[in-house]
């Protein structure tokens, strides 16, 4: 079996297709592992690309998430403990007093797609649930959002809160929504912002010393 055909049923969003690709390969003794890493990642790197590239817009992005996610549910519960432990971890979510998610639950989407064991808490979490879960999980990356220009004052205060619990150097801050620009993500110690979430994860990789994979 070649894992091109699953990264090709990850870009087309064929998540039927994904999840029998994968059960098939599982059954001839393809590792889960290989399926992530040279079958899925792959995938969605392409799906990164097209959504940057204004090829695919946000409905292409969804069914592609999907359809890794779909895959991805078969195989992670087949992780030997030694994968699991190499996994990078992310935590995102949405700050306290906002309730839009949709953004930053497809940039977790996309960091799953990359690689990432990913928590995402929803909308509406406080700055200290934001840096236990950090801590719980051991996660390198933290993605905020926030879409009101009420709210958005709340990165700052979970910032804040990280630098007071002398956690800020064991995790990196990103920002991201409607009102947020990079003025505003230097201005409160993130470590960036971006407008998308391909370009997001981009980012991530690139401060985060990590090659995307081959294609």
């Amino acid at each position: 079996m070649e894992l091109n055909e699953l990264s090709q049923y990850v870009i087309d969003g064929d998540g039927d297709a994904a999840v029998d690709w994968t059960q098939r390969a599982l059954a001839d003794g393809m590792a889960p592992i290989t399926i992530i890493n040279e079958g899925l990642i792959p995938g969605m790197d392409v799906v990164g690309e097209k959504f940057q590239q204004r090829e695919f817009f946000m409905p292409e992005m969804l069914v592609a998430a999907r359809a890794m996610k779909a895959a991805m549910a078969i195989v992670k519960p087949l992780l030997t403990g030694e994968s699991r432990s190499s996994e990078l971890r992310a935590v995102t979510g949405t700050v306290q007093g906002d309730l839009h998610d949709i953004g930053v639950s497809l940039v977790g989407m996309m960091l799953e797609g990359a690689g990432f064991e990913v928590t995402h808490l929803g909308p509406d979490v406080p700055p200290d649930e934001f840096l236990k879960t950090v801590e719980e999980q051991g996660a390198q990356v933290l993605c905020l959002s926030a879409m009101l220009t009420t709210t958005i004052k709340n990165m700052k205060v979970t910032i804040d809160r990280a630098v007071e619990l002398e956690m800020r150097d064991q995790v990196k801050i990103y920002v991201g929504g409607a009102p947020v620009t990079s003025e505003f993500a230097t201005e409160i110690g993130a470590d960036g912002t971006t407008g998308d979430a391909g370009s997001a994860v981009q980012m991530v990789r690139g401060q985060l010393g990590i090659a995307a994979a081959n294609n």
